[in-house]
């Protein structure tokens, strides 16, 4: 029993301990191959400490639950924190209370509060953002759902640690059409929660906000709270890209070996980063609009990954 409290443990603290230094690594790396000196890879760690020590500030027309979303949705990543194999790759305490569609369903519930949260505050600009994100997020999400349910039907399970075992156990899975039409759709998802899909403006511009909508009323312990969940949220769905999909081997399971797992994540990640910058710095930035467009290729691929699933299985 104290092994399984190690293990787990271990797994959500890497998660919000890791988290903020992985977007750190990107951006030190991406500033590199722009030949600019770019903040230090603990810069992540520098700005929430700093938001920590200071004052939120809440907006006159807007409720409690503008207060409180950021905690809520940074509660939400936790629990899936606790459920996915993300760092350890067998089950441990909190596996059993929720399964691949429980991971997409959480997904999209800190979403939606995220989202709430963001119009409580009574801000255009934020409001604006929001609802750009909502007329996003019904493909997204779709195509999160769909990925994983085919998913499923290959393993014969939800479970996300069977579903690992078994691409472990027959490599040969890892390279059949329908394995590539999942990795096609997940990781488009995965650059489009990450906010580096090559048709997504970046910055507090006008036609730009969509992301940076959800944080712009927020100040202080919300703020650091909302970019820390936002944090992990990216770090949950690169794991799973990581260890379900592209490389599930390379994991242990006994104790003490287990530790060796967060040398074997970050180097995962790294090669990670490293093909997220190639995209990122080597594809022209398209229109707004498109963003639509993107997101129906990925639930596309989800969907022929669905047929094709029923197909062979």
């Amino acid at each position: 029993m104290l092994i399984l409290i190690m293990e787990t443990l271990s797994q959500y603290l890497f998660v919000v301990l890791f988290s903020p230094l992985a977007i750190g690594i990107f951006e030190k790396l991406k500033a590199n191959i722009e030949s600019r000196k770019g903040p230090s890879i603990f810069q992540p760690y520098y700005d929430l400490f700093k938001l920590l020590k200071k004052e939120t500030i809440v907006t006159e027309n807007s409720s409690r639950f503008f207060l409180y979303s950021p905690y809520i949705a940074f509660g939400i990543y936790s629990l899936i924190a606790l459920i996915i194999p993300v760092f350890m790759t067998e089950p441990i305490i909190f596996t059993a209370s929720g399964d691949f569609f429980a991971g997409a369903i959480l997904f999209s519930l800190a979403a939606f509060v995220k989202i709430i949260g963001t119009l409580d505050s009574g801000s255009n600009f934020s409001s604006m953002g929001a609802s750009r994100l909502m007329s996003f997020n019904f493909f997204g999400e779709g195509t999160l759902i769909t990925v994983f349910f085919a998913v499923a039907l290959i393993s014969g399970t939800n479970n996300p640690y069977t579903t690992n075992h078994y691409l472990i156990s027959h490599p040969l899975s890892n390279l059949t059409l329908v394995h590539i039409f999942a990795i096609f759709a997940f990781f488009m998802i995965f650059l489009y929660e990450f906010g580096k899909m090559p048709t997504q403006s970046e910055g507090n511009q006008e036609m730009g906000m969509i992301d940076s909508g959800i944080d712009y009323e927020y100040s202080g312990k919300a703020l650091a709270i909302n970019k820390w969940s936002s944090y992990m949220k990216t770090y949950l769905l690169g794991s799973v890209l990581i260890n379900v999909f592209l490389i599930p081997w390379g994991m242990f399971n006994t104790f003490p070996l287990f530790f060796l797992n967060a040398l074997t994540m970050i180097g995962k990640w790294l090669l990670l980063i490293v093909i997220v910058l190639v995209i990122d710095t080597s594809l022209a930035k398209l229109r707004l609009f498109r963003v639509i467009d993107y997101l129906a290729v990925a639930f596309t691929f989800s969907i022929l990954f669905l047929i094709l699933t029923e197909v062979i299985t």
